[in-house]
């Protein structure tokens, strides 16, 4: 299985991850992504450095495979399962 690393860039600094997660696919690292930036925002609080923040998630070789703005892991995704009439 791949390994995937979560740096984080405020701003001009990234914070490196230097041990990265392995996990099954880039999916799975969308998820835990947005979990980790959750969790940041709960207990750093949502200033404005934090919420312009992103995560960069790269593969082995050092590959962009997503970027994950912090803004977007506090949006609520609609329940998809909710039938309209």
């Amino acid at each position: 299985m791949p390994r995937y690393f979560f740096n984080t860039r405020i701003g001009d600094e990234l914070i490196s991850d230097p041990d990265g997660e392995v996990l099954r696919d880039p999916d799975r690292a969308w998820e835990m992504a947005r979990a980790m930036i959750r969790e940041l925002l709960k207990t750093e609080g949502a200033d404005g450095a934090l919420l312009n923040a992103t995560i960069e998630v790269t593969d082995d070789e050092g590959e962009i495979v997503l970027e994950f703005p912090f803004s977007e892991a506090i949006l609520e995704l609609p329940d998809r399962s909710v039938t309209r009439h």
